[in-house]
């Protein structure tokens, strides 16, 4: 969705009418995307051409756990099923179709484009992924795009493992279809402990978020940021990040209580930190001193 707030309609701007309550974005499939997001999904089913992907309305209702209408032919009809899908269903179906066809190295660019216009064009609150594969939920194109180069950036250097696999896991746990705050906060801290291994405690095979910060108590005159501090204590910003996203896991341990699972806004915050601080250690900007 645009950045620039959408301008007022005419009726609002002369004084018609009252302006609406909600402008977007929209949760679900609000009622004037509904009609256009189904004639979207029959185009990218070729239902009108000879070819249409009937195979591909199968696979949608399985996977989307959809009962098909009764038979038309030799089997159900998979095809209206799909097609006459509504609300959150809708969504589920064409995250599935897109990921269905990406598993298939279908390419369709206008097809996508066109879904992503229609989703921006009607204030919903999703838009396709960048890897268009499926839906995620919208966020300002420079957060995603400062996360999207992070994880590139930590997938070119060896040093820093499996961090960009965890971030760009958190990330899709965050902010994908489905959001998952458990596993997006997890992936988070794994991402960082990935990044900072070699850094902080590269002879440590079982290091974790929680014994890097025991190590900076330990040896703290031996690490250096680029960023001074003010207080002649150069690693006391990057650790109090640390510290903050690994106390911040409330899921980490049972309790008598009950296990307290994130919220989505911690999670989310968690993995724009984890960006930060692996961005932080892939860069070279925390050096531990021989």
């Amino acid at each position: 969705m645009t950045t620039t707030p959408p301008r007022p309609r005419f009726s609002v701007r002369t004084g018609l009418a009252a302006a609406p309550e909600q402008e977007g974005p929209f949760e679900g499939v609000p009622p004037h995307l509904t009609l256009p997001l189904q004639m979207w999904l029959r185009r990218a089913l070729n239902v009108d051409n000879a070819y249409r992907n009937d195979r591909a309305a199968r696979v949608l209702c399985l996977r989307v756990q959809l009962t098909p209408n009764g038979c038309s032919g030799p089997e159900p009809d998979y095809m209206t099923r799909v097609l006459t899908s509504t609300g959150d269903e809708l969504l589920d179906v064409i995250d599935a179709l897109l990921a269905y066809k990406g598993e298939r190295g279908i390419k369709s660019p206008g097809e996508v484009d066109d879904l992503d216009h229609l989703l921006d064009e009607g204030g919903s609150a999703y838009r396709v992924a960048a890897t268009r594969d499926g839906l995620e939920e919208r966020v300002t194109p420079a957060a995603r795009d400062a996360v999207h180069q992070t994880i590139a950036g930590a997938g070119a250097i060896p040093a820093a493992g499996s961090a960009a696999d965890h971030l760009a896991a958190a990330w899709r746990a965050a902010y994908g279809r489905n959001p998952d705050p458990v596993r997006a906060y997890s992936e988070s801290i794994k991402a960082v402990e990935s990044a900072a291994h070699a850094v902080i405690q590269a002879n440590n095979a079982k290091a974790t978020l929680g014994t890097m910060l025991g190590e900076f108590k330990q040896a703290r005159h031996k690490f250096t940021t680029a960023i001074p501090s003010p207080a002649s204590d150069p690693i006391a910003p990057v650790e109090a990040m640390m510290r903050a996203l690994w106390e911040g896991q409330t899921s980490r341990h049972g309790a008598q209580s009950g296990t307290v699972p994130e919220t989505l806004e911690a999670a989310r915050a968690g993995v724009h930190l984890a960006a930060a601080l692996v961005q932080w250690f892939v860069s070279g900007a925390v050096v531990r001193t021989p």
